[in-house]
Protein backbone atom coordinates (compact mmCIF):
# COMPACT_ATOMS: atom_id res chain seq x y z
CA UNK A 1 0.00 0.00 0.00
CA UNK A 2 2.08 3.11 -1.20
CA UNK A 3 1.56 6.78 0.32
CA UNK A 4 1.74 10.12 -1.94
CA UNK A 5 3.28 12.48 0.09
CA UNK A 6 2.59 15.66 -2.06
CA UNK A 7 0.00 17.57 0.30
CA UNK A 8 -0.44 14.32 2.71
CA UNK A 9 -1.08 15.75 6.27
CA UNK A 10 1.96 14.16 8.17
CA UNK A 11 2.35 13.65 12.00
CA UNK A 12 6.84 12.99 13.31
CA UNK A 13 7.35 12.04 16.46
CA UNK A 14 11.10 12.34 17.44
CA UNK A 15 11.25 15.50 15.14
CA UNK A 16 13.48 17.32 17.05
CA UNK A 17 16.95 15.97 15.60
CA UNK A 18 18.33 12.69 14.02
CA UNK A 19 15.67 10.34 12.36
CA UNK A 20 12.65 12.22 12.71
CA UNK A 21 14.43 15.23 11.56
CA UNK A 22 15.66 13.94 8.43
CA UNK A 23 12.14 12.16 7.52
CA UNK A 24 10.57 15.78 8.28
CA UNK A 25 13.00 17.12 5.74
CA UNK A 26 12.61 14.46 2.83
CA UNK A 27 8.87 14.42 3.43
CA UNK A 28 8.78 18.17 3.08
CA UNK A 29 10.56 17.95 -0.38
CA UNK A 30 8.10 15.96 -1.34
CA UNK A 31 5.46 18.19 -0.43
CA UNK A 32 4.44 17.10 2.68
CA UNK A 33 2.21 19.18 5.35
CA UNK A 34 3.69 18.44 8.47
CA UNK A 35 3.15 18.68 12.16
CA UNK A 36 6.14 18.01 14.38
CA UNK A 37 6.71 16.53 18.14
CA UNK A 38 9.53 15.89 20.30
CA UNK A 39 10.25 16.72 24.28
CA UNK A 40 12.80 18.58 23.36
CA UNK A 41 11.09 21.96 22.42
CA UNK A 42 13.75 24.62 21.29
CA UNK A 43 14.70 21.45 18.88
CA UNK A 44 11.51 20.65 17.22
CA UNK A 45 10.74 24.37 17.17
CA UNK A 46 13.97 24.81 15.29
CA UNK A 47 13.45 22.35 12.42
CA UNK A 48 9.39 23.21 12.00
CA UNK A 49 10.75 27.07 11.36
CA UNK A 50 13.29 25.74 8.83
CA UNK A 51 10.02 23.71 6.95
CA UNK A 52 7.04 25.66 7.63
CA UNK A 53 5.69 23.35 9.56
CA UNK A 54 3.88 23.52 13.09
CA UNK A 55 5.84 22.21 16.11
CA UNK A 56 4.16 20.52 19.12
CA UNK A 57 6.65 20.43 21.97
CA UNK A 58 5.63 17.75 24.30
CA UNK A 59 5.78 13.79 25.25
CA UNK A 60 3.77 11.76 22.42
CA UNK A 61 4.07 8.61 24.63
CA UNK A 62 1.60 9.97 27.28
CA UNK A 63 -2.11 9.02 26.26
CA UNK A 64 -2.64 12.90 27.19
CA UNK A 65 0.01 13.92 24.97
CA UNK A 66 -0.83 11.42 22.24
CA UNK A 67 -4.07 12.64 22.19
CA UNK A 68 -3.10 16.69 22.16
CA UNK A 69 -0.50 15.60 19.58
CA UNK A 70 -3.77 14.16 17.11
CA UNK A 71 -5.98 17.09 17.85
CA UNK A 72 -3.12 19.50 16.86
CA UNK A 73 -2.51 17.79 14.22
CA UNK A 74 -6.08 17.48 13.16
CA UNK A 75 -6.74 21.38 13.56
CA UNK A 76 -3.76 22.48 11.27
CA UNK A 77 -3.98 19.30 8.51
CA UNK A 78 -7.64 18.51 8.80
CA UNK A 79 -6.84 15.11 8.74
CA UNK A 80 -3.82 12.69 9.36
CA UNK A 81 -2.67 11.03 6.23
CA UNK A 82 0.51 9.26 7.65
CA UNK A 83 1.36 8.91 11.15
CA UNK A 84 4.98 8.47 12.28
CA UNK A 85 5.82 7.04 15.38
CA UNK A 86 9.53 7.71 15.13
CA UNK A 87 10.00 8.66 19.15
CA UNK A 88 12.31 5.65 21.03
CA UNK A 89 14.76 5.66 23.79
CA UNK A 90 17.14 2.81 24.23
CA UNK A 91 17.78 1.89 28.25
CA UNK A 92 20.86 -0.59 28.61
CA UNK A 93 21.40 -3.38 30.54
CA UNK A 94 19.59 -6.80 31.52
CA UNK A 95 16.96 -8.24 33.91
CA UNK A 96 19.04 -5.52 36.68
CA UNK A 97 17.61 -2.79 34.93
CA UNK A 98 15.64 -0.51 36.92
CA UNK A 99 11.81 -1.02 36.53
CA UNK A 100 12.30 2.84 35.78
CA UNK A 101 14.20 1.97 32.51
CA UNK A 102 11.82 -1.27 31.68
CA UNK A 103 8.69 0.97 32.03
CA UNK A 104 10.05 3.85 30.19
CA UNK A 105 10.86 1.40 27.31
CA UNK A 106 7.40 0.12 27.09
CA UNK A 107 5.85 3.27 27.47
CA UNK A 108 7.81 5.05 24.47
CA UNK A 109 8.99 2.27 22.36
CA UNK A 110 5.41 0.20 22.39
CA UNK A 111 2.49 2.07 24.01
CA UNK A 112 2.99 5.32 22.41
CA UNK A 113 2.38 3.22 19.15
CA UNK A 114 -0.68 1.97 20.94
CA UNK A 115 -1.98 5.22 22.01
CA UNK A 116 -1.60 6.71 18.51
CA UNK A 117 -3.31 3.85 17.04
CA UNK A 118 -6.10 4.10 19.34
CA UNK A 119 -6.65 7.96 18.36
CA UNK A 120 -6.16 7.78 14.54
CA UNK A 121 -7.66 4.09 13.80
CA UNK A 122 -11.03 4.53 14.34
CA UNK A 123 -11.34 7.46 12.09
CA UNK A 124 -9.10 5.92 9.16
CA UNK A 125 -11.50 3.57 9.32
CA UNK A 126 -14.36 5.54 8.43
CA UNK A 127 -12.36 7.19 5.70
CA UNK A 128 -11.19 4.09 4.55
CA UNK A 129 -7.43 5.55 4.56
CA UNK A 130 -4.63 5.90 6.76
CA UNK A 131 -1.22 5.11 7.15
CA UNK A 132 1.03 4.36 10.45
CA UNK A 133 4.85 4.10 10.14
CA UNK A 134 6.73 2.51 12.86
CA UNK A 135 10.35 3.96 13.68
CA UNK A 136 11.33 0.35 15.15
CA UNK A 137 14.99 -1.46 15.18
CA UNK A 138 16.81 -4.65 13.52
CA UNK A 139 16.74 -5.46 17.38
CA UNK A 140 13.31 -5.83 16.87
CA UNK A 141 14.05 -8.73 14.25
CA UNK A 142 16.75 -9.88 16.11
CA UNK A 143 18.55 -8.32 19.13
CA UNK A 144 20.32 -5.79 20.40
CA UNK A 145 23.57 -7.24 22.63
CA UNK A 146 23.62 -5.11 26.10
CA UNK A 147 20.18 -3.52 26.24
CA UNK A 148 17.36 -6.15 26.93
CA UNK A 149 14.73 -3.33 27.68
CA UNK A 150 15.43 -2.11 23.84
CA UNK A 151 15.48 -5.27 22.49
CA UNK A 152 11.93 -6.63 23.94
CA UNK A 153 10.17 -3.27 23.53
CA UNK A 154 11.22 -2.88 19.68
CA UNK A 155 9.94 -6.52 19.55
CA UNK A 156 7.02 -5.21 21.22
CA UNK A 157 6.64 -2.68 18.07
CA UNK A 158 7.52 -4.74 15.27
CA UNK A 159 4.68 -7.11 16.39
CA UNK A 160 2.15 -4.15 17.37
CA UNK A 161 2.90 -3.11 13.71
CA UNK A 162 2.39 -6.58 12.58
CA UNK A 163 -1.48 -6.73 14.08
CA UNK A 164 -2.46 -3.66 12.89
CA UNK A 165 -1.51 -4.63 9.27
CA UNK A 166 -3.11 -8.35 9.56
CA UNK A 167 -6.55 -6.91 10.99
CA UNK A 168 -6.82 -3.65 8.68
CA UNK A 169 -4.99 -4.07 5.32
CA UNK A 170 -8.32 -5.09 3.88
CA UNK A 171 -10.01 -2.16 5.58
CA UNK A 172 -7.39 0.51 3.82
CA UNK A 173 -4.99 1.33 6.61
CA UNK A 174 -1.50 1.00 5.68
CA UNK A 175 1.34 0.23 8.03
CA UNK A 176 5.11 -0.07 8.07
CA UNK A 177 8.32 -0.67 10.09
CA UNK A 178 11.68 1.15 10.20
CA UNK A 179 14.30 -1.52 11.34
CA UNK A 180 17.63 0.16 10.89
CA UNK A 181 20.76 -1.42 12.58
CA UNK A 182 23.32 1.06 13.91
CA UNK A 183 22.89 5.20 13.05
CA UNK A 184 24.82 7.87 13.78
CA UNK A 185 22.78 9.27 16.02
CA UNK A 186 22.18 10.38 20.01
CA UNK A 187 21.16 6.97 20.00
CA UNK A 188 24.39 5.99 19.43
CA UNK A 189 26.12 8.26 20.78
CA UNK A 190 24.87 7.02 24.17
CA UNK A 191 25.37 3.61 23.82
CA UNK A 192 28.94 3.59 25.23
CA UNK A 193 32.18 1.62 23.88
CA UNK A 194 30.02 -1.42 23.59
CA UNK A 195 27.58 0.06 21.00
CA UNK A 196 30.25 1.63 19.37
CA UNK A 197 31.91 -1.91 18.85
CA UNK A 198 28.98 -3.39 17.85
CA UNK A 199 26.83 -1.22 15.51
CA UNK A 200 29.63 1.93 15.06
CA UNK A 201 31.36 0.28 11.86
CA UNK A 202 28.50 -0.14 9.41
CA UNK A 203 26.30 2.74 11.14
CA UNK A 204 24.95 5.09 8.47
CA UNK A 205 23.32 8.60 8.12
CA UNK A 206 19.82 9.74 9.45
CA UNK A 207 19.37 10.52 5.64
CA UNK A 208 20.13 7.08 4.46
CA UNK A 209 16.99 6.06 6.84
CA UNK A 210 15.18 8.70 5.60
CA UNK A 211 15.67 7.63 1.69
CA UNK A 212 14.82 4.29 2.63
CA UNK A 213 12.19 5.51 4.17
CA UNK A 214 10.74 7.51 0.77
CA UNK A 215 11.39 4.29 -1.23
CA UNK A 216 9.79 1.80 1.16
CA UNK A 217 6.44 4.21 1.02
CA UNK A 218 6.69 4.42 -2.62
CA UNK A 219 6.49 0.35 -2.64
CA UNK A 220 4.56 -0.32 0.34
CA UNK A 221 6.78 -3.04 1.87
CA UNK A 222 5.77 -3.99 5.50
CA UNK A 223 9.81 -4.02 6.46
CA UNK A 224 11.91 -1.39 5.76
CA UNK A 225 15.56 -2.48 6.14
CA UNK A 226 17.74 0.63 5.61
CA UNK A 227 20.76 -2.26 6.21
CA UNK A 228 19.68 -4.66 3.86
CA UNK A 229 21.91 -7.41 5.07
CA UNK A 230 19.30 -7.57 8.27
CA UNK A 231 16.78 -9.53 6.14
CA UNK A 232 19.14 -12.45 5.93
CA UNK A 233 19.78 -12.23 9.55
CA UNK A 234 16.05 -12.61 9.38
CA UNK A 235 15.81 -15.29 8.12
CA UNK A 236 18.97 -17.23 9.54
CA UNK A 237 17.36 -16.32 13.20
CA UNK A 238 13.73 -17.94 12.07
CA UNK A 239 15.46 -20.85 9.84
CA UNK A 240 18.53 -21.77 12.09
CA UNK A 241 17.43 -20.71 15.44
CA UNK A 242 19.91 -22.59 17.62
CA UNK A 243 23.49 -21.63 15.16
CA UNK A 244 21.99 -18.15 15.05
CA UNK A 245 21.90 -18.05 18.80
CA UNK A 246 25.11 -19.64 18.91
CA UNK A 247 26.67 -16.88 16.78
CA UNK A 248 25.16 -14.33 18.86
CA UNK A 249 26.45 -15.59 21.34
CA UNK A 250 30.38 -15.34 20.38
CA UNK A 251 29.80 -11.88 19.09
CA UNK A 252 28.76 -11.43 22.50
CA UNK A 253 32.10 -12.81 23.77
CA UNK A 254 33.91 -10.84 21.37
CA UNK A 255 32.01 -7.35 22.32
CA UNK A 256 33.16 -8.85 25.97
CA UNK A 257 36.76 -9.29 24.80
CA UNK A 258 36.63 -5.48 23.42
CA UNK A 259 35.68 -3.48 26.24
CA UNK A 260 37.42 -5.79 28.77
CA UNK A 261 33.97 -6.80 30.83
CA UNK A 262 30.56 -8.42 30.58
CA UNK A 263 28.37 -6.05 28.67
CA UNK A 264 25.76 -6.01 30.61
Amino acid sequence: MSVVLDGAGVVITGAGRGIGASLARSFAGEGARLVLADTDGPAVEAVARELGAAAVPGDAATEDGVRTLVARARDELGEVDLYCANAGVAEHGGPEATEDAWARSWEVNVMAHVRAARELVPRWLERGNGHLLVTASAAGLLTNLGSAPYSVTKHGAVGFAEWLAATYRHRGIGVQVVCPQGVRTALLDDAGAAGQALLGADAIEPEDVAAAVLDGLRDGRFLILPHPEVAGFYVKRATETDRWLGGMNKLQRRLEDAVGGPTP
